[in-house]
């Protein structure tokens, strides 16, 4: 868990600033907090493009609505984020423009993301807005998404921007300065981590978060961000926004928060969509041969290898392939069949194909070039 932080020339570089950051209780977006942020961002923004990442709408929203409490229901959510992030625009833009740093709005939906039309699309435009010099800030647009369709929080929403416009390094900015070993506040001995290499189930579990936070994520959500960065070969660090100057030494390689390494074999984008960016559709366990053959020798996934089907899916779409002990998801990839055909050809030879279905199409239900091992 300890190692060498190998960050590089960073070019482009995303930021993460969760609600607690930028807001106040009762106030909303916070004046001097935001002034603070755009005033760090701004010393390490010289040959840089940067976009930021930023909760705080519904928060913000909530204080201009007079709401002592979060909303529940999803209406009052969207009325509450469509009040507060005009708001809180409002803020960045002054504050920004007081170092020359033009602004630009960003409204994301998970729909935006999974469809992969709609997902180069994003992509061109937040690296339009980035040679326009202009500093994208994204948001998830939480004034239409609903529960179905929400990525459902900015730290993982800040993993996919990352990997999207390709970023050297992603910074989440949080009101801890770091992964513990257990919870600082409750056990006086818990001991910060300075790198992370892998996230491994060991890691997971040290993620501790309190029942009082302001914002959605927690250390969990940050756990599966740097899962995802680390899958798009972009290192990143958690480090504390409360702390003045903090983003001039993480990029001068100081032992700032926690750094989590990248992974060397980097996932294409395609790949990387396939992965992160589209939720499964459906469930498939393997046998323990089609196992090994996906993971150890780099083969397609065959019929005969499947015992289990899960879900109402088509072809073409993402689903999650499950094995081994435990039945664990290894991997995820793009179906060559839908449920109704798969359960048809089960556990079927590749030459069994035709006489099952009266057609054949393919040989493989997932081709190794549409199959990505997590």
């Amino acid at each position: 868990m300890s190692g060498t932080r190998r960050l590089g020339r960073v070019r482009r570089l995303v930021v993460k600033v969760g609600s607690g950051l930028v807001t106040a209780p009762g106030v909303g977006a916070s004046p001097p907090r935001i002034d603070a942020l755009a005033a760090d961002i701004a010393s390490v923004s010289e040959g840089r493009r940067i976009v930021l990442v930023s909760s705080g709408a519904i928060a913000t929203g909530m204080a201009r609505l007079g709401l002592a409490e979060r909303p529940r229901s999803i209406p009052e959510k969207q009325a509450a984020a469509a009040v507060g992030q005009s708001a809180l625009m409002w803020q960045y833009e002054a504050a920004f423009g007081r170092h020359r740093i033009p602004v630009g709005q960003v409204l994301l939906t998970a729909q935006d993301i999974s469809d992969r039309a709609r997902y180069l699309n994003a992509k061109n435009t937040l690296l339009a807005l980035l040679k326009f010099d202009v500093m994208p800030i994204v948001n998830e647009n939480d004034t239409v998404a609903v529960e179905e369709i929400k990525v459902g929080d900015n730290d993982n929403l800040s993993a996919l921007v990352a990997s999207l416009i390709d970023a050297d390094l992603l910074v989440l900015l949080t009101d801890v300065d770091g992964l513990y070993t257990d919870d600082p506040s409750v056990n006086a001995r818990a001991r910060k981590l300075d790198t992370v290499d892998a996230i491994t189930d060991e890691i997971v579990g040290l993620a501790h978060d309190r029942a009082d936070r302001v914002s959605v994520g927690g250390m969990a959500t940050k756990l599966q961000a740097a899962r995802k960065a680390a899958a798009a070969g972009v290192p990143m660090v958690i480090a504390s926004g409360l702390e003045p100057g903090v983003l001039r030494r993480v990029l001068d390689g100081e032992s700032v928060g926690t750094y989590f390494a990248p992974k060397a074999d980097r996932l294409g984008a395609r790949k990387r969509w396939i992965a992160f960016a589209v939720p499964p559709q459906g469930r498939l366990t393997v046998d323990a041969g089609a196992l090994a053959a996906l993971t150890q020798r780099g083969k397609s996934l065959l019929p005969s290898g499947i015992v289990e089907i899960e879900g109402d899916f088509d072809s073409g779409e993402v689903v999650a392939l499950l094995g081994g002990a435990g039945g664990k998801e290894f991997a995820r990839g793009v179906v060559n069949f839908d449920a109704t055909e798969l359960r048809k050809i089960r556990g079927a030879k590749t030459q069994e194909i035709e006489h099952r279905l009266g057609y054949k199409s393919f040989d493989e239900v997932i081709h190794r070039d549409n199959l990505v091992i997590l």
